[in-house]
C-alpha cells in the first residue's frame, strides 16, 4: 500500500512541524494516465476538497489553502514527479518559525499608526509608522530574529529627525526583548506613539479572498471585469469574506463538487464552507 505523502505533507504543517524547504524536481510530465488521476482524487479527498485551491491539469501541481493556529489563510503549493507515490512531491510553505514574525508585524499594525503599506502581505517586513508631529519612523522588523532592536531610518524636518535620531541612540539599551515593539518604541522616545485612527472602511475597499487584492488588474481580456473591485460577498454573516466574481468562479471551477445551470455556478466558500452561487460567463 502506499503512502499518501499529499496527505502526509498538509499534515505536517497542521501539527506544526517545520519543513525546511523545497526539493526541486525537474522532469518530464507525461500525460496522467487513469490509475493516477484516481489516485489523486481519493488523496485530495482524505486531505479535503474544502482546503483545494488549485489543480493543475496533469494533476502534477496542487494548491491548498488552510488556516494555522492564529487563524491567518496560507497556501501550500505541492508539485508531483512523474514517478509518484515512489518519489515524494516538493512542498513549499509557509515555515513554522515565521509565527512569531507575523505576531510581531500584527502587533505594530495593531497598536501603531501605520501609514505604509496600506494592505501589508504576510512577506512585507517593513512599516512606516506616524509618530506625529509630521514625523515617520520606517522599521525593518528581521524575520529570523522579530524581537529584536529593529532597522529603522526616520523622515520628517532636518530638526525634529535630528532629535528623533540622538533620542534613538541614547535610549536603544532600553530595548527589551521580552516586550512588544510599541512598548519598546514607548521606552526609547520617552512617550507613546500615536495609536491608528479609527477609520471605517466601506465594503468597496475589501480584498478579494481568491487573489487578496483590492482590484482586479487593468486588462482587455477581462473586459467589463477589469480594474473592478470585490463585487461578491459571502452570505455568512461571521465570514463576510469578499471577492471578484471572476476569481471565485474560477477556482469554483477547479473544483469536481462545483455544480453549474446555465451561467450559474453552485459550490462552496473558501473560507467558511458555506454555499456560494456567482454568474460566469458562458463562452459559445
Amino acid at each position: 500500500m502506499t503512502n499518501n505523502w499529499i496527505k502526509l505533507a498538509v499534515n505536517y504543517y497542521f501539527m506544526g512541524t517545520s519543513m525546511d524547504g523545497t526539493e526541486q524536481i525537474q522532469c518530464d510530465k507525461p500525460g496522467p494516465s487513469s490509475s493516477f488521476c484516481r489516485m489523486i482524487y481519493t488523496e485530495i479527498e482524505e486531505v479535503g476538497w474544502e482546503h483545494l485551491l488549485r489543480l493543475g491539469e496533469d494533476l502534477t501541481f496542487l494548491s491548498f489553502r488552510f488556516r494555522d493556529k492564529k487563524e491567518r489563510v496560507h497556501v501550500m503549493e505541492i508539485m508531483l514527479d512523474k514517478t509518484y507515490p515512489k518519489c515524494p512531491p516538493a512542498v513549499s510553505a509557509h515555515l513554522e518559525k515565521l509565527q512569531e514574525f507575523w505576531s510581531t508585524l500584527d502587533v505594530i499594525d495593531h497598536d501603531l499608526w501605520v501609514i505604509y503599506p496600506k494592505q501589508p502581505t504576510r512577506a512585507t517586513c517593513y512599516r512606516q509608522i506616524n509618530m506625529g508631529d509630521d514625523c515617520f519612523l520606517m522599521l525593518f522588523i528581521s524575520a529570523t530574529d522579530p524581537r529584536s532592536l529593529p532597522e529603522c531610518r526616520f523622515m520628517g524636518s532636518d530638526h525634529k529627525v535630528n532629535l528623533l535620531r540622538k533620542m534613538w541612540r541614547r535610549n536603544c539599551k532600553r530595548w527589551i526583548k521580552d516586550k512588544p515593539v510599541p512598548e519598546n518604541l514607548s521606552n526609547i522616545f520617552e512617550s507613546k506613539l500615536p495609536a491608528p485612527p479609527s477609520v471605517h472602511v466601506s465594503d468597496n475597499q475589501t480584498e478579494c479572498g481568491i487573489c487578496y487584492a483590492q482590484y482586479l488588474p487593468t486588462d482587455v481580456e477581462l473586459g467589463a471585469s477589469s480594474g473592478s473591485t470585490t463585487d461578491y460577498t459571502c452570505d455568512n454573516k461571521v465570514c463576510n469574506r469578499a471577492f471578484h466574481s471572476i476569481c471565485l468562479g474560477d477556482w469554483l471551477l477547479t473544483l469536481t463538487t462545483t455544480r453549474q445551470s446555465y451561467n450559474v455556478l453552485f459550490g462552496n466558500c473558501p473560507y467558511c464552507s458555506d454555499p456560494v452561487a456567482i454568474k460566469v460567463n458562458v463562452k459559445k
